[in-house]
């Protein structure tokens, strides 16, 4: 029996709060095989494609990103939550379902030109997403992907990508939230 990404991530219920399934990657993380497989399946669509740096989305977007920029032997840029970066940076405010997030990149960690594909494990309405887009295209980078291990499309994440221009790249969905 052939096991797909899929097979690798667990569903918790009720987390963080009641009414959730939590789409838990750790466990795909924790197996050799299914790691290898979601860093493989992640980088195929642009594999000798020309990619300048990775851009990885806080938190598990840094464990993927990190492996996927090896692979394409490339440079790796962590975006992260306001306030964790050290020097200067620019900031992109977004939504939440309740309020409002912030997050930053160095101001020097794209060049205008640079070819980027954004990795992060999980879409779900697309706003962490959309607001790395708008700072590496403000550092003047152009997008050349968003890949991502799940995609949830009952929130409408991939459509907020799709309209802003980008090309979406999920190894599997879930329906609900």
């Amino acid at each position: 029996m052939s096991l797909n990404v899929r097979d690798y991530i667990r569903t918790i219920a009720d987390f963080p709060h009641d009414g959730i399934l939590f789409r838990d990657v750790t466990t795909l993380f924790a197996d050799a095989r299914g790691f290898r497989i979601a860093v493989d399946q992640l980088l195929a669509p642009y594999a000798g494609a020309r990619i300048d740096k990775v851009v990885g989305l806080e938190a598990r977007g840094f464990i993927l990103g990190g492996a996927v920029a090896h692979q394409l032997c490339t440079g790796f840029v962590p975006i992260r939550k306001k306030g964790k970066l050290p020097g200067a940076v620019i900031s992109e405010a977004y939504h939440l379902e309740y309020g409002e997030a912030v997050v930053e990149v160095h101001d020097d960690a794209m060049r205008p030109g640079e070819r980027v594909l954004i990795v992060d494990d999980l879409l779900a309405t697309g706003g962490t997403a959309a607001a790395g887009i708008a700072l590496c295209e403000r550092l003047g980078a152009k997008v050349v992907g968003c890949a991502f291990v799940i995609d949830l499309p009952d929130l409408g994440g991939r459509k907020v990508l799709e309209g802003l221009g980008h090309e979406v790249h999920a190894l599997c969905a879930f329906e609900g939230e």
